[in-house]
């Protein structure tokens, strides 16, 4: 039985634990000590909460982030530095070049292992094998509904409540997108990390009030040939600013322990 530690305990953590394989289980969940009592009830004990990594007296043979790019800085380093395996979804934590430096530091010197999940988005294998063969060009749009930009930076460039039909609202780099979108741009963040880097891919975000959909297009081109993919996914109905896909990622990378 593989045993994992997981980070957060929000929509997508439960959504992850809802669907957890035979042979993972959850050993330890790191969140923020108003969560404890709920997580003992829920878990009858069977779960350890955490605040503290260092609270962990076992080595976990995963450990999973599910949470926020915050909790990916505030963790992250310390988790490498302990030779753990970390596997994180808020890939846009990276776009931070201090935490960037700070997380291959923390795995140099202690020998943990930073898998960077796919989240929400199809093609990064196809993305990856591409830049091998150099690339011209790597664009990423984002299509969401209002429902799913309320909360973020978005409500200071265009008015969700009463936008009519789908536009633009933010075109720039992935770090940038990242960097202002922390909730809903991870996948921008995981797309460049793929591909071009953080400063070289170009990002469009886009609202769309007809949409119940967070729809996701790449366009790529460079030595290979070129590539154009879409992929339309649901949300999560608990939170419309993740996508089910991003979830089921984390879910993968459980069952993937299994044959390790």
């Amino acid at each position: 039985m593989k045993k994992i530690m997981l980070i957060g305990f929000g929509a997508m953590a439960r959504s992850v634990i809802e669907r957890l394989p035979a042979g993972v289980s959850i050993g330890w969940i790191l969140a923020r000590p108003a969560h404890h009592d709920a997580i003992r009830q829920q878990f009858h004990g069977q779960i350890e909460p955490v605040d503290d990594p260092e609270a962990c007296r076992a080595t976990p043979d995963l450990v999973l982030e599910c949470a926020s790019q915050q909790a990916v800085a505030q963790y992250g380093p310390q988790i490498l530095a302990k030779g753990w395996h970390l596997a994180v979804i808020s890939t846009g934590a990276l776009a931070d070049r201090a935490l960037e430096e700070a997380l291959n530091q923390a795995r140099q010197q202690g020998g943990g292992r930073l898998t960077l999940l796919s989240g929400a988005v199809a093609g990064i294998d196809g993305l990856a094998a591409a830049r091998e063969g150099g690339l011209d060009k790597v664009v990423y749009r984002s299509r969401k509904s209002p429902a799913s930009w309320r909360g973020s930076y978005a409500e200071q460039l265009i008015d969700l409540q009463n936008v009519q039909q789908a536009a633009v609202f933010f075109s720039g780099t992935a770090r940038e997108a990242a960097r202002l979108f922390p909730a809903n741009a991870n996948v921008a963040a995981t797309v460049a990390l793929g591909g071009l880097g953080l400063d070289d891919t170009l990002v469009e975000l886009m609202v769309d009030p007809h949409t119940r959909r967070n729809t996701h297009t790449i366009d790529v081109a460079g030595g290979f040939g070129e590539f154009h993919l879409e992929l339309s996914g649901f949300p999560l109905a608990s939170n419309p600013k993740t996508s089910t896909l991003a979830a089921l990622s984390a879910v993968r990378a459980c069952r993937e322990l299994i044959y390790s």
